[in-house]
């Protein structure tokens, strides 16, 4: 089967395009899979543009010139031509309200296929937007969502939390299947066994529980709200690593909040990590994981650091809350209340070895569900 997958980026960092990639890395181990985007490299200030094809792990990536642009990830890039030449047997299109993903419905009609949308979270909080794009968003929805989004075949939520916006927005329950964003299955310690299903778990190993210090990992934007992280390390004697693309002037800003906060020397910043290995090597460095942010979806990273045995803490966003059990698998503060998050890290010093081990028992085995190979199957089932 010839699977055509739409992405605004396939370039840089992007939790969108971190879910697009693993799934389609998946089905190209059995159907020719292709990806089509903008030329532009997430997290490089939209200036930077990515090269305009590539190949990776069999998918093949080609990647279209934007002319213009609406909004923080609303790129316009006309890939019609190329995908009617194409002739691909299904599209999967990724987050809901770009154009492109209404240009997915027009080109599978036209090719008289199944058309596939994948929501990403997309009902962020009004106060969270300028009055121009909450306006923008409710003429969407109003004029334009309502009329195209029972015309997907299915509707792919990644989050449990966007079900109630979509039946709002007149979807018809049996189209809204559930299938979140997954980690690759590197991320959870296992015996020798290749079949993560069947083997058997391995305890948190001494290497993993034995890493110190606090990180955050993502990209170092204003969504993610570090600045209230920076205050309430500041209120604390404790270390913290920033791991992640800068996005500038943001990372100026931050700068001058820790001159200000007298943090220099207690806070350094890694840039990001593309490769898998390494990259859960730098996590395993650490003991704990904070996520600040002021909205997230389905927060890859948390998931992530909650696989590899960490004592994560988030705030109280969408995402942070559908996965995290306050106290049971992990913590969580109000959003921007430094303060909160300062008592909840002095409360994790102070807890006793056996109440951290249960925390971090109860986190790994919570995100088990989110490992591909178990996702996969489910979006095969969906697809096919």
């Amino acid at each position: 089967m010839k699977i055509l997958e739409l992405t605004a980026f396939s370039s840089g960092i992007c939790g969108v395009w971190t879910r697009v990639l693993a799934e389609a890395k998946l089905l190209a181990k059995k159907n020719d899979v292709y990806v089509f985007s903008s030329d532009i490299c997430r997290g490089a200030n939209n200036k930077e543009k990515a090269k305009s094809r590539e190949t990776i792990d069999n998918v093949k990536i080609i990647r279209f010139s934007t002319k213009s642009s609406f909004g923080q990830n609303t790129f316009f890039w006309n890939c019609r031509k190329e995908a009617l030449k194409l002739k691909p047997d299904i599209i999967i299109t990724h987050a809901y309200r770009q154009y492109y993903s209404t240009l997915a419905l027009k080109i599978a009609k036209k090719l008289k296929i199944p058309c596939f949308l994948v929501t990403h979270a997309p009902f962020l909080d009004k106060k969270l937007r300028s009055w121009k794009l909450n306006l923008a968003v409710s003429l969407y929805d109003r004029f334009i969502g309502r009329r195209i989004l029972n015309k997907y075949k299915k509707i792919i939520t990644i989050t449990k939390w966007e079900i109630p916006h979509l039946l709002k927005l007149g979807v018809k329950k049996e189209k809204i299947v559930f299938i979140p964003n997954g980690i690759p299955n590197e991320f959870f310690p296992i015996s020798k066994s290749s079949d993560f299903d069947s083997a058997q778990k391995l305890k948190i190993s001494d290497k993993i529980r034995k890493g110190k210090g606090i990180f955050f990992l993502g990209r170092i934007a204003p969504i993610k709200d570090i600045e209230t992280l920076l205050k309430a390390i500041a209120l604390t004697k404790e270390k913290l690593t920033l791991i992640g693309p800068i996005e500038e002037p943001y990372g100026r800003n931050l700068v001058s909040l820790i001159r200000k906060l007298k943090l220099n020397g207690r806070v350094e910043f890694k840039p990001a990590i593309f490769d898998l290995k390494e990259k859960i090597k730098e996590i395993d460095k650490y003991d704990i994981f904070i996520l600040p942010s002021k909205r997230e979806g389905m927060p890859q990273t948390l998931i992530e650091a909650m696989a590899r045995g960490k004592i994560v803490v988030s705030s109280t966003n969408k995402g942070g809350k559908e996965i995290i059990q306050d106290g049971k698998n992990g913590f969580l503060f109000d959003i921007g209340n430094y303060r909160q998050l300062s008592s909840i890290l002095e409360k994790i010093k102070n807890m006793k070895d056996r109440e951290k081990e249960k925390i971090r028992q109860e986190a790994r085995s919570s995100v088990e569900q989110f490992a591909w190979s178990k996702l996969i199957k489910k979006i095969e089932e969906v697809i096919e």
